[in-house]
């Protein structure tokens, strides 16, 4: 799968003369491109509300971009997804740097644990987590400040190229 973006389409019915200033629908559709945010936009309107595409028109569509992308937050998404034995709703939460990458993750998530396709999940909301407002353990465990992780098997590498053998006869030992 492509790296997903995450897009805003802005859509309306045509004018008519019954209907001068048709009601204008906005959504945040993460799509790997804009053809196929168009079409999960069309998608989910016709669901959502009586509009055809054919009578209807796109009025802008624009990629939304993260404004601090190098910074680790968390992300709470709701999601309905079809499984083979009907329709869930479901609640997941990730720590990610940006929201198209944590809906990446939720995609990845639900095709490994649920066999989900991606066409079967609808992503309801994605919403930005204050540290306190993190309901699951696996996401909190990982907000402490003073976190560490080992580091066992680490591969020492000689001082200087110059003095190091091209042959070198016993096999170096990682391990203290």
């Amino acid at each position: 799968m492509a790296r997903l973006r995450e897009y805003q389409v802005i859509g309306r019915q045509l004018p008519t003369e019954k209907d001068p200033k048709p009601q204008l629908y906005r959504m945040r559709i993460f799509a790997p491109s804009q053809i196929v945010a168009k079409s999960r936009f069309w998608y989910f309107l016709t669901k959502l509300r009586k509009v055809k595409k054919t009578i209807s028109e796109v009025v802008s569509i624009n990629e939304i971009v993260e404004k601090s992308p190098l910074a680790i937050k968390n992300f709470g998404i709701w999601i309905r997804y079809d499984s083979r034995s009907g329709t869930h709703n479901m609640y997941k939460e990730y720590r990610e740097c940006s929201r198209s990458e944590a809906v990446e993750a939720c995609y990845q998530d639900l095709a490994a644990r649920h066999r989900a396709r991606f066409r079967s999940i609808h992503i309801i909301r994605v919403s930005q987590l204050a540290s306190k407002d993190v309901k699951r353990n696996y996401i909190r465990q990982l907000i402490d400040s003073k976190l560490k992780f080992p580091l066992p098997h680490r591969v020492h590498k000689p001082a200087s190229k110059r003095h190091r053998s091209l042959l070198i006869a016993s096999r170096p030992s990682t391990f203290y």
